[in-house]
């Protein structure tokens, strides 16, 4: 007798596209991968509009859903207009007491307002803007895997993450977060799967890790 095939469903982070997942691979006589992308909001669309508008990209019932970074509080907002097999958390917040102090006070002091978004447009300089001259590597992971560069979008998104609103944590939820992530500093986050030395972006350099444990994590 066959089993039922699961389908899993993977949104990435902030502006990336989905190649983030291009070497996450699961049995395939049992799962069935499908790679969500973003799409531009509007100016004043609410996380939850957005949210019920992206789950119009699912075509199966009783799926697994899992989001990266922001792609992580995308798909929690989503599980609230859907009913899922499984919802896991990679190395984003499940509430917004888990967000980091700086993103707090910017909450405070609208500072996120201020931030130069148009510069998205010219890789280059929002990357040694962001990080300094040395960062020859990091340049070429953005040109890689970053190809949302609205400005509509990019402002639409920090406003997001820096204002969200959840306050306690959606109890099924699946969290796995690494040691060393320092966009979310694994020091305000709670109740999760740590993995050790993974980064903020360790769905694209720690890939065995999801590729081992993620069947187990989903049939549980």
């Amino acid at each position: 007798m066959n089993q039922e095939l699961i389908h899993v469903y993977l949104m990435p982070g902030m502006a990336a596209n989905p190649s983030i997942f291009e070497n996450i691979k699961l049995p395939e006589e049992r799962f069935k991968i499908h790679l969500l992308e973003w799409v531009i909001p509007s100016k004043k669309e609410t996380l939850s509009a957005y949210a019920k508008r992206m789950t119009k990209h699912i075509e199966h019932e009783n799926i697994v859903l899992l989001g990266v970074s922001f792609g992580g509080i995308l798909v929690q907002e989503m599980s609230k207009h859907i009913k899922l097999r499984k919802l896991i958390v990679v190395s984003s917040v499940k509430t917004m007491h888990e967000l980091p102090k700086r993103m707090r006070i910017a909450k405070y002091t609208k500072a996120y307002k201020i931030l130069p978004t148009s510069l998205a447009s010219n890789i280059d300089t929002l990357a040694k803007y962001s990080f300094g001259k040395n960062i020859t590597k990091r340049i070429a992971l953005y040109k890689k895997y970053m190809s949302v560069y609205d400005k509509v979008y990019l402002d639409w998104a920090i406003e997001q993450v820096v204002c969200w609103q959840q306050d306690k944590p959606i109890p099924e939820a699946i969290h796995i977060h690494g040691e060393k992530d320092i966009v979310f500093p694994h020091k305000y986050v709670s109740d999760c799967i740590t993995v050790k030395g993974g980064t903020h972006i360790m769905i694209i350099n720690k890939y065995r890790w999801f590729n081992r444990n993620l069947p187990e994590l989903i049939l549980q």
